[in-house]
């Protein structure tokens, strides 16, 4: 069972925690495809809500078991968990309850999976520092714009230059040396440049500026997420992803150029991230791949015959 003394402990599953106290920023989209993806390697996932007022990425999960169900089409889904907003009176009777709802979910699947990705509420609160102190690899999506640049750092109105440390860059700052501190681990904090323009642009080049300050001063790599495409709002109502089997049937529509190009993103946001995925479930998703396709062909006379 975890305890709150435990946190930061080492855990058997790689934990990957979505985080950032802007709402809009792409964390449940990003949250999603990473998830997917790591099934696709072969992994065992496991998946945590702790947005129990907007629960997108509940739903977007819901929407995805939905469609498979309807459509037959053969679409992973990891393990999933929402915890529950606690209620009451008292502030630690609340966090209280919540924190039971977590650690038992964490309980549950740290021993029997690899990865368990957690996505964060937009707003700051005792478990949403609670999970970025576990993070093993923390994914902090970021829109392109400086509105959203502003909750890791203050830019100089004149120089555009980075002139001070955000808040929600502090307390991730703060929940690295607790890490550290129980167990010694590090986290990999990876900053996400989410909407991009597909054309250069002068706020880009300038965004982009900002991100490489701070993340020389506070350990961050950063990296480029998806571009601003429809398809990506597209997929959220049938529960899709841009790694899943995009045809007529499943998609609803038939696939463009920008679906590859969303795949594309993805694919290169996966690499970038260097997540620690295992040759056994590479192997596994292999054989598992391999059987998918075996099971739609007809058996051919030397299956059906044995050796004389």
């Amino acid at each position: 069972m975890l305890m709150q003394a435990d946190v930061g402990r080492p855990f058997s599953a790689h934990v990957i925690v979505l985080g950032n106290e802007k709402g809009g920023s792409g964390k449940s989209t990003t949250a999603m495809h990473v998830a997917v993806a790591l099934l696709q390697a072969g992994q065992r996932v496991a998946t945590i809500d702790l947005d129990s007022r907007q629960k997108s990425f509940t739903h977007y999960i819901e929407n995805r078991r939905d469609w498979a169900a309807r459509t037959g089409a053969k679409l992973d889904v990891p393990m999933h968990f929402c915890v529950a907003r606690g209620f009451g009176t008292r502030i630690e009777d609340i966090e209280q309850q919540e924190f039971a709802a977590f650690a038992q979910a964490v309980s549950t699947v740290e021993q029997s999976h690899d990865f368990v990705v957690i996505d964060t509420p937009g707003s700051d609160s005792y478990l949403m520092r609670l999970a970025h102190s576990m993070a093993d690899t923390l994914i902090t999506p970021l829109n392109d714009s400086f509105v959203d640049f502003d909750v890791l750092g203050m830019i100089d109105q004149t120089t555009f230059e980075v002139a001070g440390v955000s808040h929600y860059a502090e307390m991730v700052r703060e929940a690295r040396r607790q890490r550290r501190l129980v167990d010694g681990g590090l986290t990999d904090w990876v900053v996400v440049r989410n909407r991009l323009s597909t054309l250069g642009s002068r706020n880009r080049k300038l965004v982009g500026e900002g991100v490489e300050g701070l993340a020389k001063r506070l350990g961050f790599r950063g990296i480029d997420g998806f571009a601003e495409r429809v398809v990506y709002r597209e997929f959220f109502p049938r529960g899709l992803t841009a790694l899943d089997d995009l045809t007529e049937d499943t998609l609803g529509l038939r696939p463009t150029t920008s679906h590859v190009t969303a795949r594309d993103e993805v694919k290169a946001l996966i690499d970038a991230l260097k997540l620690p995925i295992d040759e056994r479930g590479k192997r596994r998703a292999a054989a598992r791949a391999e059987w998918i396709a075996a099971a739609g062909k007809p058996l051919e006379i030397h299956d059906l015959l044995a050796d004389i």
